[in-house]
């Protein structure tokens, strides 16, 4: 990958960085542990961001 990235590549590739994080422990609690993953949670390797 490029050193500079185009502004509209690097806002979604920070979006989709924030995005990838697991949920917070209160949610588990919460929940009683029914919520313990969510969808968007992407793999770097597997799974690309469109350009």
């Amino acid at each position: 990958m490029a050193r500079n990235k185009p502004l509209g590549k690097k806002l979604r590739l920070g979006r989709a960085n924030k995005q990838n994080r697991s949920i917070p422990a209160w949610i588990i609690v919460k929940t009683r542990g029914r919520v313990r993953t969510h969808p968007k949670r992407r793999r770097w390797r597997n799974q690309k961001i469109k350009p």
